[in-house]
Order: C-alpha cells, then sequence, then structure tokens
C-alpha cells in the first residue's frame, strides 16, 4: 500500500492568509463569517479537522488572491507556477503552452 496522501488545502490555507498578513478571525469576517466563531472556524480548515465546502473555498481564494487550484499543489513549485498563470491573460497562456508543446 502506498504512503497517506497528505491534503495540501490547510498548508496552503495558511501560507496564502499569511503572505496577506491577515489574522484567522480578519479573514473568517472578511467572508462573511461571524466575528465569534470566525477564528475557530479558520483553525479548523487550517488544522485540516473541517475541509470548507465549494463556495467557501472559491470566497477564500478570491479573497487571498489564489485560484481555487492553488489549494491543491502539492509542491510549491506548482503552487507558484499556479499563482503566476493566474495572472496572465488567456492570450499570454496560450502562447506559453505553444511554446511549452514545441519544446
Amino acid at each position: 500500500m502506498s504512503e497517506k496522501q497528505i491534503n495540501p488545502l490547510p498548508l496552503r490555507l495558511k501560507q496564502a492568509r499569511t503572505a496577506m498578513g491577515i489574522s484567522q478571525k480578519q479573514l473568517g469576517i472578511q467572508l462573511g463569517m461571524e466575528p465569534g466563531t470566525a477564528s475557530a472556524r479558520m483553525n479548523h480548515y487550517e488544522k485540516g479537522k473541517h475541509t470548507p465546502d465549494y463556495t467557501t473555498l472559491k470566497a477564500m481564494a478570491d479573497e487571498l488572491g489564489v485560484p481555487v487550484a492553488y489549494f491543491f499543489c502539492e509542491s510549491e513549485s506548482t503552487a507558484e507556477m499556479l499563482c503566476i498563470l493566474e495572472k496572465m491573460t488567456e492570450e499570454e497562456r496560450a502562447e506559453l503552452v505553444e511554446r511549452i508543446r514545441k519544446d
């Protein structure tokens, strides 16, 4: 049997939040959570005790300025590349894909 897979979501969520310089409570409140429970809810997500549904995850991604797929990247380099790609225009991404295919 293979190694146990580790869910990258908690780590990526914490990385994106700390990169923005906001607390768990701040993020939760910005997402519309009650101030009294925002920190605890975000902590549960970052500890992997609970997994947010897609709507909540999308709101987190939008608030943190990352694509939803970022939360599922297993490697640092893939996560970084995904964020760079997301900032490119569709035309720039298409050109990049063409260049990669040619190589």
